[in-house]
């Protein structure tokens, strides 16, 4: 005998699909511009119809865990707030056909703050891991520096931009050690103290990262409440 869902439970997985959905449109959309781009007439690609299709009839599914009757697809989507929070599968719904927005949906904010997180957290345990590990540290600095960036693309964040204002007083020199003398056959190390102020900056990121301040909530507070509303 199936497995019957809760109506939350149906939330959840229609929020999943509905991001699945979202983001091969918009993988759809960049494809058009890059066929304008060629002077080429935009045409969907088999393996978004192919993809799309699929994604729609795991959405129909989806539905037949609620009580009866089943609402309509588009219903749904309007009765738990899912339009506002994907516009794009709404009119691809309503047109069959994908369709960019004139301003960028809710999620887009949330999808690439979350993006950030993730590659922050993940650069800061790899370079953590390598600067404990490895032989040699020649690509160390260059970590940094990615990192760096990385740090450096988030706004107002009081955390980020203590550590950003410490990695600009200390690269150059950090850097300056690793540059190996002429006929020098060692792999550049870092001196003991750059290695615990890198760990420290690794540690610090992640910690902030994987315990989300106040301050790192912000740009997702819009997005989180809708999504809590769904799933209450």
């Amino acid at each position: 005998m199936p497995v019957r869902q809760s109506p939350e439970q149906v939330g959840l997985e229609m929020l999943c699909l509905c991001g699945q959905l979202d983001l091969l449109i918009r993988a759809q959309m960049q494809q058009f511009q890059e066929q304008l781009g060629q002077g080429c007439t935009p045409e969907e690609s088999d393996s978004f119809q192919a993809q799309g299709s699929e994604i729609l009839d795991q959405m129909l599914q989806c539905l037949e865990h609620l009580p009866k009757p089943m609402p309509q697809l588009e219903d749904y989507l309007d009765m738990v707030g899912l339009s506002a929070m994907f516009p794009r599968v709404e009119v691809f719904l309503i047109q069959g056909s994908p369709v960019d927005m004139l301003e960028r949906p809710l999620m887009d904010e949330y999808f690439l703050h979350v993006a950030k997180l993730n590659q922050l957290l993940v650069l800061s345990q790899q370079l953590e891991e390598d600067i404990r590990h490895l032989g040699s540290h020649k690509y160390i600095a260059h970590q940094l520096s990615v990192l760096y960036q990385v740090i450096s693309s988030f706004r107002g964040i009081q955390v980020f931009s203590d550590i950003k204002k410490d990695i600009e007083a200390n690269f150059k020199q950090m850097k300056q050690s690793l540059v190996a003398e002429e006929g020098c056959r060692h792999e550049p190390q870092l001196a003991a103290h750059y290695i615990s102020w890198i760990l420290e900056i690794t540690q610090n990121l992640t910690t902030v990262v994987l315990s989300l301040p106040e301050e790192l909530m912000e740009d997702l507070h819009q997005a989180v409440t809708l999504m809590s509303l769904l799933l209450s």
